[in-house]
């Protein structure tokens, strides 16, 4: 049975093969990747490693749960079942989604006219 695990408080400059090279030392891994801002593409601080049993799981969070990676202490345990956000939409004001209305903006600051 294969197992799938959340690392956070990764370094920004993470990328996918440090964490397969990392983890590599517990067990097999089947997949490895640090999750991305779609906008700027940047890593998000947290990413997913699937290892190939759950045995080899529990020693990879026993391993690196708390350790020193790049200076920061990783957080390292079984991922959830990704939950079900309502509404799907993406922000523009004909999707639905909840986002950006007309005339909208920032209360702070004045509107700008162009006449």
């Amino acid at each position: 049975m294969e197992a799938k695990l959340y690392v956070g408080n990764l370094p920004y400059n993470t990328v996918d093969a440090d964490l397969q090279n990392l983890f590599s030392q517990a067990g097999t891994v089947k997949s490895a990747q640090v999750i991305r801002d779609r906008a700027s593409g940047r890593s998000k601080g947290f990413g997913f490693v699937e290892m190939s049993s759950s045995d080899e799981a529990q020693s990879a969070i026993t391993m690196f749960h708390g350790k020193d990676f790049s200076g920061r202490p990783l957080t390292v345990n079984l991922a959830r079942p990704r939950e079900e956000r309502p509404g799907g939409g993406g922000g523009g004001f004909r999707s639905g989604g909840g986002g950006r209305r007309p005339g909208g903006g920032n209360g702070d600051r004045e509107r700008r006219r162009d006449y």
